[in-house]
């Protein structure tokens, strides 16, 4: 089997969710294709729960770049940063 996308998104997922944060952005920047922002979205989520602000802020940076009609990485970076007390930086990415 040649992995495809949903391959390595998979493995970020099942990376994120274990808390393996660095190996899921490791394999999300050595993606033998331009990673997607499924991927990145997927890195976000875990970032969320796992409290990972400085991640998730970068993962959510890249999903706003690649898909500038979903308004879930806004929604999910200001719920991180609600959830570590950052409510400056709630406010400026709800505005």
């Amino acid at each position: 089997i040649t992995p495809m996308v949903e391959h390595y998104r998979c493995m970020v997922d099942v990376l994120g969710r274990a808390g393996q944060l660095d190996q899921a952005e490791d394999l999300i920047n050595s993606m033998p294709f331009e990673p997607d922002a499924v991927s990145w979205m997927t890195l976000l989520a875990s970032c969320k729960v796992h409290g990972d602000v400085d991640r998730g802020a970068w993962a959510a940076e890249h999903v706003f770049e690649l898909d500038q009609n979903n308004d879930s990485p806004y929604v999910v970076l200001s719920n991180i940063y609600a959830k570590s007390g950052k409510w400056c930086d709630v406010a400026k990415v709800r505005k």
